[in-house]
């Protein structure tokens, strides 16, 4: 077995003249290797070919190789780092990706860590664009049917730009000249990384803000596929179909194409097209008014000589007013010259028939209808009497038997044969000794007053079936007969009624 040299194991570093050689771990080789290679070469930038692509594992990660004609690399994305990814990764793609060179000890490898892709080259660029053009168009988002016609002049124009670019000046400087407008800059980058995410910001302001603008320019000058890249990105595509505003795209020169291209309401070949067709000519607007206003003219001073050549015929095949009043006049002396006779004769005949009318009516038939009418107000009202009598002895009948269906009914009565009624301070009857307190004030009915009584017996010692005050066997009656004297609220003495009225306790 050859001799390995001897290595210091803190530096790893190979010991020069050293008698005896040191032993290793397999692990302390591997986790050496690692400490150098990473040491060694940090963060690199990667182009290679994708090769064995199979999309992210059930945890997440993502593991393929990194290829080209002479050697493989092993490549590993982080699920954090996956999600982030801005390029779609898929077989066969050449990208660069940026990562750092480190070595797996488990499998005696090496491989990259990846933290972002970007397609390399034209080609995967145009293979890319192509695949999420086809995407988005299945989605609908190109379709000529949703697209929404410009304003013919905007109240207010938004731009959607570079501040410091030739771009914007252009579009000023074009709509200064053709129509003056209100207009408002949402400056963006318009080249990379946060080109695109600051483009969807200013499209959606401008769709949030209170008082919006009639129509957007989303503008920037020509460049490479590179440069124009962020305006192939998805959620600006997605940004301008949902927006509430009519969009102009003027990406580029004529020649270059992006995807917001499609989905923009109207695509500019230039900047300066784009303001072109946001606002009309107004020199043009002017002439084409005045134009306007002379041919009105014209027309109206047209219609009122043909106006007055149809009245002036008409007026000709009219009558003269002296011809159409003649036969008026003529009518009106004949009705005239009638009136007298017939006003004679109207008189006569109403003459005649109050003659006839008078010899009808005579004073006896008068006072024999008068008379009746006596005769009948007499009658209706003995009848009136008579009915009224008849009601007020129903109604006193029937008073006379309910009193004494009261009388009967009244606790009164039930006074009047030897009980009382015993109520408590609250003036409501108390039907049970039960209820009495010792030392409760009383009040005790009798049929001829009231009687003011404090309870000095408790309610426990009564004796079942007795009250308090007799002997069991007696009634209330006798037992007020033995002590007739004795009265409710006297000293020491038990509650007791007037002679011949039972104790209520």
């Amino acid at each position: 077995m050859p001799h390995l040299p001897e290595h210091d194991p803190e530096t790893g570093e190979i010991r020069e003249g050293a008698g005896n050689v040191v032993e290793y771990s397999v692990s302390d080789i591997a986790h050496a290797l690692k400490r150098s290679i990473e040491e060694r070469f940090g963060h690199v930038r990667v182009r290679g070919e994708i090769s064995g692509f199979r999309g992210a594992h059930s945890s997440g990660h993502c593991y393929f190789s990194i290829k080209d004609e002479g050697a493989k690399l092993d490549a590993v994305i982080w699920r954090g780092s996956f999600a982030r990814l801005r390029s779609k990764l898929q077989e066969g793609l050449e990208v660069i990706v940026t990562g750092k060179l480190t070595s797996y000890p488990g499998k005696s490898s090496y491989q990259i860590i990846v933290e972002a892709v970007e397609p390399a080259g034209v080609g995967a660029l145009m293979a890319l664009l192509e695949e999420r053009r086809r995407k988005l168009a299945a989605e609908g988002l190109f379709d000529a049917a949703r697209k929404r016609p410009l304003p013919y002049l905007p109240r207010l124009i938004g731009i959607v730009t570079s501040p410091t670019g030739a771009v914007i000046r252009d579009i000023l400087h074009r709509l200064g000249d053709r129509f003056p407008r209100p207009v408002i800059v949402w400056p963006v980058r318009v080249q990379g990384e946060t080109a695109a995410a600051e483009v969807v910001a200013a499209i959606n302001g401008f769709n949030a803000m209170s008082e919006r603008p009639d129509v957007v320019i989303v503008a920037r000058g020509g460049g490479s596929l590179e440069d124009l890249w962020p305006f192939n990105d998805e959620a600006i595509v997605r940004a301008v179909a949902a927006s509430a505003i009519p969009v102009i795209s003027a990406i580029g020169h004529e020649t270059d194409t992006t995807l917001i291209d499609h989905v923009a309401d109207w695509r500019a070949p230039t900047p300066t097209a784009a303001a072109e067709k946001a606002v009309p000519v107004r020199a043009d607007l002017i002439a084409e008014v005045t134009s306007l206003e002379a041919r009105q003219r014209r027309a109206i001073a047209r219609v009122m000589a043909e106006r007055k050549l149809r009245v002036a015929a008409a007026a000709r095949a009219l009558p003269s007013p002296d011809d159409v009043m003649a036969i008026v006049r003529q009518r009106l002396d004949a009705v005239g010259q009638r009136l007298p006779g017939s006003l004679r004769a109207n008189l006569q005949r109403h003459a005649v028939a109050l003659a006839n009318q008078r010899g009808r009516l005579s004073l006896r038939r008068v006072q024999d209808r008068l008379a009746e009418l006596q005769r009948r107000i007499a009658d209706m009202g003995e009848r009136r009497t008579r009915a009224m009598l008849q009601l007020l002895t129903r109604n006193r009948d029937r008073f006379a038997s309910e009193s004494k269906l009261l009388q009967s009914l009244s606790y009164r009565s039930v006074l009047a044969r030897g009980f009382a009624v015993v109520r408590g301070d609250d003036g409501l009857p108390l039907p049970l000794a039960a209820r009495v307190a010792p030392g409760a004030r009383l009040s005790i009915e009798f049929s001829d007053g009231k009687v003011a009584a404090t309870a000095d017996t408790p309610p426990g010692g009564a004796t079942p079936g007795t009250t308090p005050g007799t002997t069991p066997g007696t009634t209330p009656g006798r037992a007020a007969e033995k002590a007739p004297g004795k009265r409710a609220g006297q000293p020491g003495g038990k509650l007791a009624g007037k002679p011949g009225q039972g104790s209520l306790f």
